[in-house]
């Protein structure tokens, strides 16, 4: 993940990015940040295969997130700020911003 903050440091704008290592055909973001819609924050394939989108948050706070892969399997963010548990059983990735 790339974080980039405004001058203001009110928001930050992140790109949240998968490798081709993943093998994705499709992938989206979903999170706290967008009520974990599958739809609204795909990532864009790039020419090496691998995956990436930017949006902005706002700052001082704590998001959890993993990405939606081929429309049928989780996969949390290799360098995540941090990793929480849920109530799957499983973790989500962190971004602290």
């Amino acid at each position: 993940m790339k974080k980039s903050y405004t001058k203001t440091g009110k928001s930050c704008r992140v790109t949240f990015s998968l490798p081709a290592e993943v093998g994705a055909e499709s992938v989206a973001l979903c999170g706290d940040f967008n009520e974990w819609d599958q739809g609204k924050n795909p990532l864009k394939r790039r020419k090496d295969g691998s995956f990436s989108t930017t949006i902005s948050l706002q700052t001082g706070a704590e998001y959890r997130f993993p990405y939606w892969v081929n429309g049928e399997r989780w996969e949390n963010d290799w360098a995540a700020d941090k990793y929480l548990p849920n109530e799957f059983g499983s973790e989500d990735s962190v971004i602290v911003v």
